[in-house]
Parts: C-alpha cells; structure tokens; sequence
C-alpha cells in the first residue's frame, strides 16, 4: 500500500453529496472482496449525504467488464460519478496484468470521452491477504470507501468548472 506524505497545510476537499446521483459498477469475480468494497462504498456516499435512492448499483462479471458498464451508465444520463470496483489477484498466468491495466486504461479512457468522473476503485493485489487488508469493515482502511470520497469530491469540481 502506498504511503500519503501529508504536509501540514493540506487543502481539506468539500464532501457534499446531497443531491449526487452516483452509480457503483461492481465486479461479480472475487465478489468475497467486491461486496466488502460495495459497502464501503455505500457507506461513505451516505456519510456525505448521498441519498440511497441516488445510488445506482450494477453488478458485471468482474474487473474487466466494469468500464464498459461506467460507460453506458453515463450515457444513460443523469450521474455526477462513477466508482469502478473490482478485485483482481495475481495468479500463475500474464492474464493478471491485462485485466488489471486495461480495467484501469478503460476506466480513465471513459472518464476522460465524457468529462463524468469515474473512480478506479479496483484492487489490484498479489494475494487474498492484501485484498482483505484493502477492504476492512467499518472504520478500517476500505478502498470503496474512499473511492466514494474521491467521486463525491471530483463532481464538486466538475459543478464548479462546467463545460463551456
């Protein structure tokens, strides 16, 4: 896991959800982990106070699928962010590194085609262990949780700047 070197004036983000509507695309694969980080997820739009009725989940069948359904979630209409979630684990094979990059290229690429913010909310770990440890319970380290602050935080920035 990385490491934040946080200065002492560190900009604290806005995180005001009230009236966001988010969509959470989750990867079915490893869903031991995906439904730990769908509630971490849940749980922190809700702290921000993102009405349950203005999240929209969506289940795919695992990492790679996950930026094609954030895709046709934005243009259906109507969302502020995406949080792309998934679990990949290394195995035995080269097949780890494709899902895991092209997950991750597709997700930017979709987010960067539409100018909706969609957060990379997919671990990427060498094993089960690590997963876990990056999907903690309430009040644990839970990287759908913080992919809930990061979208709440990108669509304040993108209401404030709106395309010309």
């Amino acid at each position: 896991m990385g490491i934040d070197q946080q200065s002492a004036g560190r900009v604290a983000p806005m995180l005001d959800g009230a009236g966001m509507r988010v969509g959470v695309v989750c990867g079915r694969f490893n869903d031991t982990i995906t439904l730990r980080l769908l509630d971490g997820a849940v749980r922190g739009l809700q702290s921000m106070g993102v009405a349950e009725a203005d999240v929209a989940v969506e289940w795919v069948p695992g990492a790679f699928e996950v930026p094609f359904a954030a895709r046709t979630l934005i243009r259906s209409g109507g969302f502020d962010a995406i949080i792309g979630l998934g679990c990949v684990i290394r195995g035995d094979t080269s097949h780890y590194d494709f899902v895991a990059g092209e997950c991750a290229r597709g997700l930017q690429d979709v987010e960067l085609e539409t100018g909706v913010p969609v957060i990379f909310g997919v671990l990427t770990t060498e094993d089960v262990e690590q997963a876990l440890a990056r999907s903690e319970p309430a009040g644990g380290h839970n990287v759908g949780e913080e992919g809930a602050h990061t979208a709440v935080e990108m669509a304040t920035l993108v209401r404030r700047y709106p395309p010309a």
